[in-house]
């Protein structure tokens, strides 16, 4: 019953270690988000003249390291110490985004490098998320491991709630190259907790068996299980169509009127509704498929009715049920994989789960980008909606055909 108590909403915190991590990741992940915030604002509003193709772009060279180098980051945070990896990329994410900013204070800033900036840091994230991602079951227990990843949600969302507000009122008050910089400073709040972390799992090395066969060993458990399969495919249709935030903030601020300030509250109101989401994820002492299914019909529900919104304050209004129906989706989705592997083999599948969730963007951010070009961002987000209920449809389709024979997440 502690599950889904106000306590055991937030039971992980009192786990030393993870209560270290999570305070460094706050701050990191504030300053990340204020960084994508701008990043896509100077796309789309300095170096090209309100395009959101190559905003599509931007987000997809990003996020698409994840979908081409998950065979190898997966292996690598199977095999080799989660500080030492998570060190090293945090490290160089920081050091990238303090580049960068240096680059656009100097005003010499192109959107090809802006491109080539966005690839980088996509290289060092794919390598961070799979350790990221699996590194928090060592740290708190099986029995905790569904609450530390609906608090990690939250946290994240809580960041993506304060980090687009601020650099939207940053970037118009002290500039776009000030804020890459803070983005940078803020990693050394993550680098001093991943020191003064002390648990002997969160340094462990996997076995080495010295086999190639070791990289594919994530993809065949999850060809085998159908259960994580289908899992994986409505992550994928959401992934690829529907989280595309960026674009439908940006494009809608746009035309609306609004400025940096406008577009940052957009992507803040999506991130109230993400906290909300992930809080509520916390309550529950275990992830269930059904979840998966009304998370997609409400995501699909919601951009509807945000694409026939009449009005700014009426977008905004709708945005937050948006962002509780992603993020509840999301992490049960996430919940769901964690908990259905074995720990050996549980770095590569959640770097597949990874390459899955930001590797759709490969393809899904530039074609919906290209749709609200050519269409408009009201029909971005009904393309964004048809996934949300494609998702559902799906996961109902599933359920009903296997309903007499439960599988391991399908609960």
């Amino acid at each position: 019953m502690s599950g889904i108590t106000g306590a055991g909403m937030f039971r992980s915190l009192r786990v030393h270690d993870y209560r270290l991590w999570a305070s460094g990741a706050i701050v990191s992940n504030v300053g990340t988000w204020m960084q994508r915030t701008t990043q896509d604002w100077i796309v789309l509003t300095r170096l090209t003249d309100h395009d959101a193709f190559a905003v599509g772009i931007t987000t997809a060279l990003q996020f698409g390291p994840q979908l081409f180098l998950s065979p190898v980051t997966g292996l690598v945070a199977d095999r080799v110490s989660k500080r030492t990896l998570l060190t090293i990329t945090q490290a160089v994410m920081g050091a990238l985004g303090l580049a960068l900013g240096l680059l656009v204070l100097s005003g010499t800033a192109t959107l090809i490098e802006v491109y080539g900036f966005a690839l980088l840091l996509g290289i060092a994230a794919a390598f961070d998320a799979p350790a990221r991602q699996s590194f928090v079951s060592d740290l708190v227990g099986p029995d905790d491991v569904s609450n530390a990843v609906a608090l990690n949600s939250a946290s994240f969302n809580l960041a993506r709630l304060l980090g687009p507000a601020v650099a939207g009122v940053l970037t118009e008050a002290v500039g776009a190259g000030w804020v890459f910089i803070i983005n940078a400073v803020s990693f050394a709040a993550v680098l001093v907790s991943l020191r003064c972390i002390r648990a002997p799992a969160f340094g462990a090395r996997g076995p080495r068996k010295g086999s190639l066969r070791d990289v594919g060993e994530g993809f065949a458990t999850v060809v085998r299980r159908r259960d994580l399969l289908v899992v994986f495919a409505m992550v994928a249709v959401l992934g690829t169509f529907g989280l595309n935030f960026p674009i439908y903030a940006s494009t809608m601020a746009v035309m609306f009127g609004q400025g940096a300030t406008g577009y940052g509250l957009l992507s803040s109101a999506l991130a109230v509704g993400a906290v909300t989401g992930a809080l509520l994820s916390a309550r529950r002492p275990a992830p269930r498929f059904v979840l998966l299914i009304l998370a997609g019909a409400l995501f699909g529900t919601g951009l509807l009715i945000g694409a026939v919104a009449p009005s700014y304050l009426w977008l905004a209004i709708v945005l937050p049920l948006v962002g509780v129906a992603a993020q509840t989706f999301m992490t049960t989705a996430n919940g769901l994989v964690q908990l259905g592997v074995e720990r050996e083999v549980r770095g590569r599948v959640m770097a597949l789960y990874m390459a899955t969730v930001m590797g759709g963007t490969v393809v899904g951010g530039p074609l919906v980008g290209w749709i609200a070009n050519v269409l408009g961002p009201r029909e971005a987000l009904v393309v964004g909606a048809i996934a949300g209920v494609c998702t559902a449809v799906l996961g109902i389709a599933y359920q009903h055909r296997h309903a007499a024979r439960p599988a391991a997440v399908l609960r």
